[in-house]
């Protein structure tokens, strides 16, 4: 099966005619009669782009770009705009609500496919998102920091990194590893979405290691959701008599046995609210410090920088 595509249309020809000139070129369709619809098929779906009409019932094209781009997991998803009008503002509150692209109706079939195939490429090369988590990676994430810091906004970028993950994922091989590096994104992603802003930021830096991007005022509450639910839910991964006893008891590759106790998560917050931040590299720096610091107290904690200015 190709990538799916979700055609959001109150037109039935409409959205046959997309079924005809996508299925053809591989896509997979999923059809949606209105915008609120569309939505739940974006949720369930997990679609590789949304094309979607300006004027729906329920929900216009607008308002379900302004709901998607708000969620922190699905505001990535790439988004053609479609119109009947034309007319310039049209185009530009189509853009401005988050579309990625838009498409005046009556169109050629050979445009649409070219801007469709533009649109999730850009978007792939742009997000090089993780495809385990689904999370943005390491482009976006760097083009994230850099935007806030560019805007002189304040940021704190919490480095979150699992501890004794390598054991537990040798252990219990790498599908129950998967488990876990799935479960920690769910974590990251509640935890911002319930007590960070609207705009946060969570990317996956690769292996174990994930970024939330917040702002100083909300990164406490942050770090102590993510905190509190990953203790509460990763021991659900382990077998009952590690989960009893609190720890594995692992042989390592020598051959030795070694007691491992269960997984935690250490968050590093670097925040310029009392230091001057330039650049991506001085956060990235100033993070590596103080994981390395929090690492030492072997539970699950989160360590910011409390370091001003001379």
């Amino acid at each position: 099966m190709g990538k799916t595509v979700v055609v959001a249309d109150d037109d039935p020809d409409l959205r046959d005619i997309l079924r005809s000139i996508l299925e053809p070129e591989g896509f997979h369709v999923v059809e949606a009669p209105h915008g609120q619809a569309a939505l739940d098929a974006v949720r369930s779906e997990h679609p590789a782009l949304l094309i979607l009409d300006f004027n729906m019932p329920q929900l216009t094209g607008p308002e379900v770009c302004q709901v998607l781009k708000q969620d922190l997991l699905l505001r990535h998803l790439p988004i053609i705009m479609l119109t009947g009008r034309g007319e310039l503002p049209d185009k530009v509150r189509g853009i401005d609500a988050g579309a990625d692209d838009y498409v005046v109706k009556p169109f050629e079939p050979t445009e649409l496919l070219a801007r469709v195939r533009m649109v999730i490429r850009r978007t792939a090369q742009e997000l090089e998102a993780n495809p385990l988590t689904k999370l943005p990676g390491n482009v976006s994430i760097e083009k994230e920091i850099e935007t806030r810091l560019a805007a002189k906004k304040l940021l704190a970028v919490c480095y979150c990194d699992l501890d004794r993950f390598k054991a537990f994922n040798d252990h219990y091989g790498f599908e129950r590893g998967d488990r876990a590096i799935t479960l920690t994104a769910k974590v990251l992603l509640d935890a911002a979405k319930r007590f960070g802003n609207p705009d946060d930021f969570v990317g996956h830096i690769g292996g174990d290691d994930f970024i939330v991007v917040t702002t100083p005022d909300r990164s406490d509450a942050v770090c102590r959701a993510i905190i509190e639910q990953f203790d509460a839910r990763i021991l659900q991964l382990y077998d009952e008599p590690d989960r009893a006893r609190h720890h594995l008891v692992h042989t390592d590759r020598k051959g030795n046995l070694v007691i491992v106790g269960v997984m935690t998560i250490s968050v590093a917050v670097v925040t310029n609210a009392q230091r001057t931040l330039t650049h991506l590299g001085q956060i990235a720096q100033i993070g590596a410090e103080l994981k390395a610091y929090a690492k030492r107290f072997e539970k699950s904690l989160y360590v910011k920088d409390q370091r001003k200015d001379a």
